[in-house]
């Protein structure tokens, strides 16, 4: 079965970005290098947070939790939380 990450970028501006993944890493290089629209132009990202693996389902829920919070304290709780 395969497993995914929610993990979560920032950028030099202190912005950030939540997605899912399959490979982190090799998704971390394709947001740098402008192949995500979202993230274009808006580099360099750097990994800040990633959870551990889970199902498809389980990361979308998780990655639409930490999207809701809009980067303010529930975000940070929640990164923290591990949740």
């Amino acid at each position: 079965m395969t497993q995914y990450q929610v993990y979560v970028l920032r950028n030099p501006s202190g912005i950030f970005y939540t997605g899912l993944s399959e490979n982190v890493g090799l998704r971390l290089e394709q947001h740098n290098s402008g192949l995500s629209r979202w993230t274009k132009n808006k580099g360099p990202w750097e990994l800040y947070w990633q959870s551990s693996a889970m199902t498809l389902s389980d990361a979308r829920k998780l990655e639409n939790k930490l999207k809701r919070q809009k980067g303010g304290s529930g975000f940070t709780t929640i990164l923290h939380s591990g949740s």
